[in-house]
């Protein structure tokens, strides 16, 4: 069976999904299901059916696994926003859509990933611009400046952000890597490892200045992915990790909201504390674990008591994975994130069948900063790290996570469909 026949035949779990999802959360509210669910998953399959035919098109060598597991992620979403409420899932469904609009603009504009180096200094302006217009145009989230608000139109740009930052690094890395690769010793020079003290001292600015744990932990712990991909140099690694750990313990000390976020880390259950703000960490375990092995069922967690007052706070953005752990269990919660595994996998893979090392940089960071993204938000809710504002991709409330991850993986799928072509220059050493 062709890689393009492979895709597509991988889409029909996921419009199942879509339709039994739907029947299984209005089983709940009604005596009898009608053909509306069925409408449900067959809009779903046109979607995907539409972007498989474009990617069958414009990209005949892609990888046939990235965009069936992204379009099973998005099932799973759109059924729990359903779930939790209809408008969300509506509203999710046209973001959706107008990603897979990005998707399809990105590689017709994008044929050749290789331009974007020309233009990294731009692009690394314009990503630090990014980051900074919240706490310039933006209002505090739960002392975080995450979003631009216009209306009832919200937009973070910190998504957007992300990809920018890869692409410059990977471009930049490219260039000195002989440089920091010479020797038994890393060469280290302020001309060389600028860009490691630019980045370290803007993840520390994200913690003052926007108040972001998680996105400066994302960003930061891409860059440090990047670097050891381009070098193969722990030390490097160990250098900037020790870096951000001294940073974050001194913004811990002397920076009262990041202390705040991490003296409600460390005690959630403590209502006295932050004026009880660990409230919604200790809600987000108890739901977990009252999902037990197999889950209380679509449409079963109690979310809202009668008056509206919500138990489990945000159940749509940043603890939607407690909601599906609690509905799902631990038998759904391990198959979701297998997915996500299943997704950075073929993503390194596109890394390592990249000709040229700006592919294969740029595949590595952007597969590195979406597991981080994971990883930061499941690792919150399950209180491993402080919980912060970041979404989980592709099932989260929300159009710019939507948008900026079908950008990225559409940059993926670039990548993979121009390094397949040359199969004679696969290799896992950065040229």
């Amino acid at each position: 069976m062709s890689a393009r026949n492979r895709e597509l035949f991988g889409l029909i779990p996921a419009s199942l999904l879509v339709t039994g999802g739907f029947t299984a959360v209005l089983l709940t509210r009604v005596s009898n299901v009608h053909n509306v669910t069925l409408t449900y998953g067959a809009i779903f399959l046109g979607c995907c059916l539409f972007a498989h035919l474009f990617i069958r098109w414009r990209l005949p060598n892609a990888d046939p696994y990235l965009f069936p597991l992204t379009a099973v992620l998005a099932s799973i979403g759109l059924v729990e926003l359903y779930r939790i409420e209809e408008s969300f899932a509506i509203k999710q469904a046209g973001w959706f859509a107008l990603g897979i609009v990005f998707f399809c603009l990105t590689i017709v504009f994008l044929r050749d990933y290789r331009v974007l180096e020309r233009y990294r200094y731009t692009i690394a302006a314009g990503s630090i611009g990014l980051l900074l217009l919240p706490r310039l145009a933006g209002q505090a989230t739960n002392g975080a400046y995450l979003a631009i608000h216009i209306g009832s139109f919200s937009f973070q740009p910190a998504e957007f952000a992300k990809i920018g930052v890869i692409i410059f690094l990977a471009s930049y890395l490219r260039d000195v890597r002989e440089v920091l690769v010479q020797g038994r010793l890393p060469r280290i020079s302020l001309k060389h490892m600028g860009p490691l003290l630019v980045i370290w001292g803007a993840s520390m600015v994200m913690l003052i200045f926007i108040r972001d744990l998680g996105s400066s932990l994302m960003f930061f712990g891409g860059f440090l992915a990047l670097l050891y991909v381009a070098t193969g140099r722990l030390s490097l690694v160990a250098a900037g990790a020790g870096m951000f750990y001294l940073g974050a313990w001194f913004l811990t000390n002397h920076i009262s909201h990041v202390h705040s976020r991490v003296e409600i880390w460390q005690h959630p259950f403590q209502p006295d504390l932050v004026e009880g703000k660990g409230y919604q960490i200790a809600q987000g375990l108890f739901a977990q674990a009252d999902g037990g092995l197999l889950g209380s069922g679509f449409s079963q967690s109690l979310l809202y008591l009668p008056g509206g007052h919500s138990i489990l706070p945000a159940p749509h953005t940043d603890l939607i994975y407690a909601v599906i752990v609690n509905e799902l269990g631990l038998f759904g919660a391990v198959a979701l994130l297998l997915t996500y595994l299943l997704f950075v996998r073929r993503g390194f893979k596109a890394a390592l069948v990249s000709g040229d090392g700006f592919g294969k940089l740029l595949a590595a960071g952007l597969t590195a900063v979406f597991a981080l993204q994971v990883f930061v938000i499941v690792g919150g809710v399950t209180k491993v790290i402080p919980l912060t504002g970041v979404t989980l991709p592709f099932i989260s409330y929300g159009g710019s996570s939507i948008i900026a991850n079908f950008v990225l993986l559409a940059l993926l799928l670039i990548v993979s469909d121009a390094g397949r072509q040359r199969p004679e220059l696969r290799g896992g050493v950065v040229p």
